[in-house]
Order: structure tokens, then sequence, then C-alpha cells
């Protein structure tokens, strides 16, 4: 028996049962389902339409992970040029008399 806690902060105790029990009427929603949408004909006509909403939404999460990986790069490039600028500025000989020369 394992104890988790809730969401609620309730604790709750799990058995192999229940494990069992709840993996069984999953199993059992997920087949009908899947029975449903490939052995009926409004299955196969739900499907049908569904397939163009799922192309457009891969499409889309595509776009928006070239889209992510650009901004990832333009970010990585401002903080290199940061570290850079940072290191340079550390990196100049300070005097502690700074002086001018006069060139006429």
């Amino acid at each position: 028996m394992k104890t988790y806690y809730s969401s609620a902060g309730w604790e709750v105790e799990v058995t192999e049962r229940s494990q069992a029990l709840a993996a069984t009427v999953v199993g059992a929603v997920v087949g009908g389902v899947a029975g449903y949408m490939f052995f009926t004909e409004r299955g196969r006509v739900l499907r049908r339409q569904i397939e163009p909403a799922l192309d457009d939404l891969a499409f889309e999460l595509g776009r928006f992970r070239t889209t992510v990986a650009k901004a990832m790069g333009i970010a990585t490039d401002g903080w290199r040029v940061l570290s850079e600028t940072l290191s340079d500025s550390d990196s100049q000989v300070r005097y502690s008399q700074p002086h001018q020369t006069n060139p006429f």
C-alpha cells in the first residue's frame, strides 16, 4: 500500500487493487473510444473531420517550435555579447592617476 497526498492535502492510500481497477477503467474507456472511432460509420466521419484540425495543430506546433528556437538563439547571442562586453571591460588597463598629454 502506498500513501499519497492529494492537492487538498488529504492523505490517500492507494492499494494494488485500486490501481488495477483504475487501469481497467482507463483501458475500457480507451478501447471504447477506439472501437467507436474505427468500427462505426459515425466514428469514421468524425475521424475525417478531426484529421485536418490535427494537421493544422501539428503545423502550428512546428512553427511555434521554430519561433522558440529562434528566440533562444537570440537570447544566447545576447548573453554572449553581454559576457564578452563585461569581460573586456574588466581586462582593460586602469591607471591610478589618469593623465592626458598636450599635443600642442
